[in-house]
């Protein structure tokens, strides 16, 4: 027999012998697997008929059974009522805009408005992008209707001042409604982006009309008629500034001072009102003193 039969006639024989040895493993697992079975079978068995036999443990098990039950109920209660609810359109509402996306000025600016203003980078990337788009369509610089906002409401959408003043950037929307008209009325003062164009445009007519930015900002906060405007135009354009070096890719820090609010002191011909009642000041609080100036 030469070498190579016999290797044949070994494997066959281990393969032989491997096939024998599964076999009776398996044979013998199943076996005690049907006895395994057979048991537990017993022990339910044994355990239902002396549960069954006895109130209290047959209550128990009752109790037991609604409370799952009712927990499942419940587990599938919340999965109904977002199916009643839910709107996948909804994030078309959204004023969000992702901040990778934005070009390098951009992305720094809302960087640092985010971490300054303690306000989600997505929203803020929006309006800066808003604003550098809008700017540039009316000749204004970006970082300027930026710092406008941010002295104006810290970028809180829905702010209102005690005289009426508006969103983002307190427009006077009782005032201004007919510019609200373009964006379907003047609830449209709620919308970020709807309240920016309006306030930009409102800026730009107190620049025209004041001319120039310093003497604008003064119109805008509604300080015209006043010896001094409380220090809202100096902090506005020192936020400017800011906005200014972030954008040129300079480090500024997001808790940099801003000039400190002075006291107003009133024009005498202008603190009063046609009837003779005194006017209330601008005060230390931009928005929250506001008055109509174009009508």
């Amino acid at each position: 027999m030469t070498a190579i039969a016999k290797l044949r006639a070994t494997a066959s024989t281990s393969l032989a012998s491997a096939q024998v040895f599964l076999r009776d493993v398996g044979a013998g697992l199943l076996e005690v697997s049907h006895n395994s079975l057979a048991l537990l079978g017993l022990a339910v068995l044994g355990a239902a008929l002396f549960a069954g036999g006895r109130e209290d443990m047959r209550d128990a098990m009752e109790r037991h059974a609604l409370d799952w039950l009712l927990a499942r109920q419940e587990a599938r209660e919340p999965a109904d009522a977002l199916a009643e609810i839910t709107e996948p359109d909804a994030v078309a509402r959204a004023t969000a805009a992702d901040p990778k996306a934005l070009p390098r000025q951009q992305a720094a600016v809302a960087g640092w408005l985010s971490r300054r203003y303690h306000v989600a980078p997505e929203p803020v990337s929006r309006l800066v992008q808003e604003a550098w788009s809008v700017g540039q369509r009316m000749g204004l610089d970006p970082t300027l209707i930026l710092a406008v906002m941010a002295i104006e409401s810290n970028f809180n959408p829905f702010a209102q001042s005690a005289v009426g003043a508006q969103g983002l950037m307190q427009v006077m929307t009782r005032v201004h409604d007919d510019k609200y008209e373009a964006f379907g009325g003047v609830r449209a003062a709620f919308d970020p982006v709807s309240n920016l164009r309006v306030g930009v445009l409102v800026l730009k007519e107190c620049i025209a009309r004041a001319g120039g930015l310093e003497a604008g900002l003064r119109y805008y906060v509604g300080a015209a008629n006043q010896n001094d405007d409380g220090g809202y135009a100096a902090k506005v354009l020192a936020e400017q500034t800011h906005l200014r070096k972030v954008a040129d890719g300079k480090t500024v820090a997001v808790n940099a001072p801003l000039p400190a609010a002075q006291p107003v002191v009133p024009a005498a011909p202008a603190n009063t009102a046609d009837d003779g009642a005194p006017v209330k000041s601008a005060g230390t609080s931009a928005h929250d003193e506001r008055v109509a100036l174009l009508r």
